[in-house]
């Protein structure tokens, strides 16, 4: 049986599917009633299935008149769509959240199961039989790392 989580990810994904725009405007209170859960359920879906490194922007209003408004991101060129994925990564980032942007990359079919591989071995923090470039202290490693994984996004995007 699918998550509840799933299934109103799902749901939303679907709307999408069924409009020529590339955004969709909900209710938090309207959905949470749908699917019999709590308001904050249908932030943690949005949080989890409808971030930046999903390919989505979400606006939100709370309260009586309030709305969410999810939004997907399409870029106009290789510049714009190179931009964003440097903004995904930032000036620093660890280990783990290269993995986890790396996976989600590869779930939007952004980056192959390939690339995503080799990038990840390229960019550990340590090998067990060598000392590497990240022999360094963590804000350095994280910074290099950071700057590193930009540049190969950034050349996998141009192809």
């Amino acid at each position: 049986m699918n998550s509840l989580t799933k299934v109103i990810g799902d749901y939303i994904v679907t709307l999408f599917d069924d409009t020529e725009n590339s955004e969709v405007v909900l209710s938090r209170k309207d959905l949470a009633r749908k699917f019999g859960c709590v308001p904050s359920q249908i932030n943690y879906v949005l949080r989890s299935r409808f971030s930046p490194e999903h390919g989505f922007l979400i606006q939100s209003q709370r309260g009586g008149h309030g709305f969410i408004r999810i939004m997907q991101i399409r870029f106009d060129g290789c510049d714009e769509y190179a931009e964003h994925l440097e903004e995904l990564v930032g000036n620093v980032i660890s280990e783990q959240d290269t993995r986890r942007l790396l996976v989600k990359l590869q779930d939007r079919e952004v980056i192959t199961p390939r690339e995503r591989l080799i990038v990840e071995v390229a960019l550990r923090n340590q090998d067990e039989n060598s000392r590497t470039l990240f022999d360094l202290p963590s804000y350095k490693r994280d910074s290099m790392r950071a700057e590193l994984l930009k540049k190969i996004l950034v050349s996998l995007a141009m192809f």
